[in-house]
């Protein structure tokens, strides 16, 4: 059959819940979290078994954080380069402590086993949920989690040494959060189609720059615009082709980007092209709740720019905010919202998200 592929043999260092096994052993080890697991053992298990299957292949679902949520197939030496480059750039050779954190029933979570058992990590798991570190009374040198299991995370930060967020961008007030933290952590941008990421910045370093980082890329990945200014991803080690994405990215070189925001997300107020995601950088340097901004029909200008803040309505607050905002000197003339709305609680995706479509309809419906 064409699709043969054999897997290689477990690293001799890697150890899972403390326990070396070779791939023969993962066989029993699955099976059992299947039958006698708990929900997330059960996917760990059901990975754990297509990974040693003689297929060149592992079936993957997308998060449809960037739309309808598909099933993709992945080579299985794609993930194991995937793994080796991350090792490389975040310098975790063999016997790196880990904890895994995410479910496996998507990339992130997939590729944490791949690294323990393709790199020789000594993997812990935890049930996954929004505060993954409250049952933890160890240090590990690498943990990965999304940005609201980070959110519940700050307080017991210092058990983990390095840290990738990843699955959604990391809010301003998130970022101001961590700038304190001993832990190194860093944002990751990626997908599931480029097997995780392919391009990471760290997001507290000890020399405080007041301008955010640029994200950097990992090894064998080549970055260049389409003609609509949207990154396009050159992976031959992770990808058979060219993986062209909806981010608007300003390349500064060959190795280094800098994300502006979803294409999907550009408002046109009177021919003047905006960002939602880089004016509410700038508008978190004064406002501390939750924020969003978005695009509401306009006669003059087609599309008027409006600010959601996570708050109860205050007439003081309200006026507060309007002073501020017009007196802060890092927005443009079409950057000032001509609205600002408060809502109580903002309404959220499944992993915690911001719902900006939902929210935005609750109010103005």
């Amino acid at each position: 059959m064409a699709d043969k592929y054999k897997v290689p043999e477990t690293h001799p260092d890697f150890r899972l819940n403390k326990r070396h096994y070779t791939n023969a052993e993962l066989h029993l080890v699955a099976y059992n979290f299947i039958k006698e697991g708990e929900a997330f053992e059960e996917k760990i298990g059901s990975f754990l078994l297509d990974w040693i299957k003689p297929s060149k292949y592992v079936e993957v679902k997308t998060s449809g954080s960037t739309g309808k949520p598909k099933i993709i197939r992945i080579k299985k030496e794609q993930m194991i380069n995937s793994a080796i480059a991350t090792s490389r750039f975040f310098d975790l050779p063999e016997k790196t402590t880990a904890l895994l954190c995410l479910p496996a029933t998507y990339i992130a979570g997939k590729m944490m086993l791949v690294r323990a058992m393709v790199l020789g990590w000594q993997l812990d798991m935890v049930p996954p949920s929004s505060n993954p570190l409250d049952q933890v009374f160890k240090r590990y040198d690498f943990c990965a989690m999304t940005p609201f299991q980070l959110d519940n995370s700050v307080g017991r930060l210092h058990l983990i040494k390095k840290l990738i967020v990843g699955g959604g961008a990391v809010s301003p007030r998130l970022q101001k959060m961590v700038k304190e933290v001993s832990t190194k952590v860093y944002e990751t941008y990626g997908m599931t189609e480029t097997v995780t990421h392919i391009a990471a910045k760290r997001l507290n370093p000890s020399k405080n720059k007041k301008k955010s980082r640029p994200f950097k890329v990992l090894p064998n990945i080549n970055i260049s615009q389409d003609d609509r200014g949207c990154l396009v991803i050159k992976a031959p080690k992770l990808s058979d082709e060219n993986i062209t994405t909806n981010d608007v990215v300003e390349i500064l070189t060959y190795k280094k980007f800098i994300w502006k925001g979803r294409i999907d997300n550009v408002i046109n107020s009177g021919g003047v092209k905006l960002h939602p995601e880089q004016i509410e950088k700038k508008l978190s340097k004064i406002i501390d709740q939750r924020l969003f901004v978005t695009a509401m029909p306009d006669d003059s200008f087609g599309e008027k720019l409006v600010l959601f803040v996570e708050n109860e309505f205050s007439e003081v607050f309200l006026q507060k905010l309007q002073k501020e905002i017009s007196e802060l000197k890092s927005l443009e003339k079409f950057e000032r919202p001509k609205k600002i709305y408060f809502i109580e609680k903002f309404e959220e995706t499944h992993t915690g998200k911001i719902h900006r479509e939902n929210t935005f309809k609750s109010k103005v419906n």
